[in-house]
């Protein structure tokens, strides 16, 4: 699909897709308007990715203390002040939304604070302060971000049953909690408040905990959390999850058994936001036309029809910050005529940073691939941390490093030099001439690059 080089470009939606198009937009010398009817930043700033690392970041501690005191090396308690964290949190996110909205007024960038109430031809019809403006646009990228998925009978109710924001707010733990979704936020939230001193009980209709990763991942994962004292179980479904004449939160599980909690978080997924009138009469195709998962279609420019273009979760491709923001820098410079090819980003690193934490770049490993790995209790880091649960996995193919999977202590921290090697192609004579820090997390992917290579059976 081509079109001609766009002069004004509309940005809808501020999160790390659109904020990063907006002004890769204004740094090809187009007129940008950016619309947003939240707050800047996205569902990554003010309710994701970032709250749940401020969360994670102030009961590391408990964590750390919990891991010395078992090898008998240290005693004591860390007491957690939560709501000095969310304070903490709060502030931090506040001059993040100044320093940004400064970033965009110093570009030059025209910034309406308003909903897309629909689209026509060359046109935006964006609703704000009680008006319909419609705004020009040889351009339009739509980063329209996706929201918290949820099924009959399993569903937030704004009581007991809550959904990930409410829940990252909390200013006093609860002593109980369940947890409904084992992907990376019902995972990174049951480390966050068992620390914090909660029962934690964490179910999953999918066969395994963490089941978009390595099926070996999963055993970790589940091995640690057990021995954590978390009760997370893989393979349950959940028939409905209410809030009780008491308040509390009571979870019935298929086969009959009942969990009651204080509270409950659902975070089974995410589902598209993209019910924009107009849009598929612009052209704009779906991957699915059920409502719940409409993700937008799009080509290998990433426009769903001509000069509409769809970044981030909304296109359904990868539901990452980072993915968000490499998509919306090339649709802006497509738009501006600065980028011809197809959009071609090579492999984008996904990292879980509970614990255990978990990272991946490239391939998974199957059954039938040549695989190398090393497991983290030989390397000296972990084991200074008493934490030493977990492996690093290596996918070849026709000589080259075709994947990276980490599970364990920091692995996250391998995921930029994996995703180098991976997207490089590295031989193992390249992986053999790097030399790596000692002691260091990295050399726990440095063994497995050069452990001897197996077929996975």
């Amino acid at each position: 699909m081509t079109s001609s080089p766009a002069k004004r470009l509309v940005v809808v939606g501020a999160g790390p897709g659109g904020y990063d198009a907006a002004l890769a937009g204004a740094a090809a010398g187009l007129a940008v308007t950016l619309v947003e009817r939240g707050k800047l930043g996205g569902t990554c700033l003010n309710w994701g990715c970032i709250p749940t690392k401020h969360l994670l970041a102030a009961t590391l501690a408990v964590e750390a203390l919990e891991a010395q005191a078992k090898q008998k090396l240290a005693s004591g308690a860390v007491t957690v002040d939560l709501a000095a964290v969310q304070a903490k949190k709060k502030k931090l996110q506040a001059a993040t939304h100044a320093a940004m909205a400064k970033r965009l007024e110093t570009a030059g960038i025209r910034f309406v604070f308003g909903n897309l109430a629909g689209v026509a031809p060359g046109v935006a019809h964006v609703a704000a302060g009680g008006a319909t403006e419609d705004i020009p646009f040889d351009a339009l990228i739509l980063a329209l971000g996706s929201r918290a998925a949820a099924f009959p009978g399993v569903k937030p109710d704004g009581k007991a049953v809550l959904g990930v924001a409410p829940v990252l707010d909390f200013s006093e733990a609860p002593k109980s909690l369940l947890i409904v979704g084992a992907g990376a936020i019902g995972l990174e939230i049951s480390e966050i408040y068992r620390r914090l001193g909660a029962k934690v009980t964490l179910v999953d209709a999918a066969p395994r905990l963490a089941p978009a990763e390595d099926p070996d991942v999963a055993k970790v994962v589940a091995q640690v959390m057990r021995r954590k004292g978390i009760d997370a179980r893989a393979g349950v479904k959940v028939e409905s999850l209410v809030t009780d004449e008491d308040g509390m939160a009571r979870m019935t599980l298929a086969g009959g058994e009942v969990i009651v909690a204080e509270k409950a978080l659902v975070a089974i997924g995410r589902f598209a936001a993209t019910m924009v009138p107009g849009l598929a009469e612009l052209g704009a195709n779906f991957a699915d036309p059920a409502p719940n998962r409409a993700w937008i279609r799009t080509d290998d420019t990433l426009q769903t029809a001509p000069g509409v273009y769809a970044v981030g979760d909304c296109n359904g491709r990868v539901l990452l910050a980072h993915a968000a923001s490499s998509q919306g820098v090339y649709a802006a410079r497509h738009a501006a005529g600065l980028e011809t090819g197809p959009y071609a980003p090579g492999p984008i690193p996904g990292c879980y940073y509970g614990v255990p934490e978990i990272m991946r770049v490239g391939a998974i490993a199957a059954p039938g691939d040549a695989v190398s790995e090393a497991a983290f209790v030989a390397n000296p880091i972990a084991q200074a941390h008493s934490d030493t649960a977990g492996f690093a996995r290596v996918v070849w193919r026709e000589g080259k490093v075709a994947g990276v999977t980490a599970v364990g202590h920091g692995a996250s921290t391998m995921g930029t030099l994996a995703t180098v090697i991976v997207s490089e192609g590295w031989t193992r004579e390249r992986c053999e001439a790097l030399v790596f820090p000692h002691p260091g997390l990295d050399e726990t992917l440095r063994a497995a690059l050069l452990a001897e290579v197996k077929t996975k059976a």
